[in-house]
């Protein structure tokens, strides 16, 4: 099986030994620049190139290599849009466990744990050590940056992003930690209470982002 990166970007290179051996990989790109560069000799095409009878083959899926959900979710429509679909990219030293639903679309790096009876949705993506404990739920297109810790009995909304080595409490059944649609944890954040969506929260114990304006 063929498997497509879109986005040959620094994110999109590391996947190269997460989707398989090299002759089995290749990049897909919006950009004129990237389809014309040497992306570590593996060939890049224009989605429209790739989605041709030509450069298509028979079980081929995508997976798309960008952070930005939003960014994520105009790239996964193009996509579907053309006629791909997408697979899923889950690294030989990942574990899955028992239980768990993943969406379309998922991307699970190397030594990412995904514990037990945890249900999520389309075009996640775990980065390298980052681990998801038992009794999540987590919606569309949420980002897990490298060696996040998701204790269990939390609740992650769409579009949510976890900055590097942040850590969320664990909740509980009758009530679980909540992060909110669109929200970002910033990096080495400890998470020991609902963040609203929208909102950037950073520190131990994470607190809102305040912005400081010019006086």
């Amino acid at each position: 099986m063929k498997i497509a990166i879109y986005g040959p970007g620094g994110f999109g290179r590391e996947l190269i030994p997460v989707a398989g051996h090299s002759a089995a990989v290749c990049f897909l790109s919006d950009s004129p620049d990237e389809i014309s560069a040497n992306n570590l000799s593996v060939p890049t095409f224009s989605l429209e190139a790739f989605a041709s009878a030509e450069c298509m083959s028979e079980g081929t899926s995508v997976i798309i290599a960008v952070a930005d959900a939003e960014i994520r979710r105009k790239l996964a429509a193009r996509v579907k849009a053309s006629g791909l679909r997408t697979g899923q990219a889950i690294a030989a030293t990942a574990i899955i466990g028992p239980g768990v639903e993943l969406g379309e679309g998922a991307i699970i790096c190397h030594h990412a744990i995904i514990t037990a009876s945890v249900e999520i949705g389309v075009h996640f993506q775990a980065n390298i050590y980052s681990y998801v404990a038992h009794d999540c739920v987590i919606g569309d297109f949420v980002t897990l940056a490298p060696r996040v810790c998701i204790n269990g009995n939390t609740i992650i909304e769409d579009d949510a992003y976890i900055g590097t080595g942040a850590i969320l409490k664990q909740g509980t059944p009758a009530k679980p930690l909540r992060i909110g649609k669109g929200a970002i944890v910033g990096m080495g954040a400890v998470v020991t209470k609902d963040v609203p969506p929208g909102a950037v929260v950073v520190g131990n114990p994470a607190k809102p982002l305040e912005l400081v304006r010019p006086a």
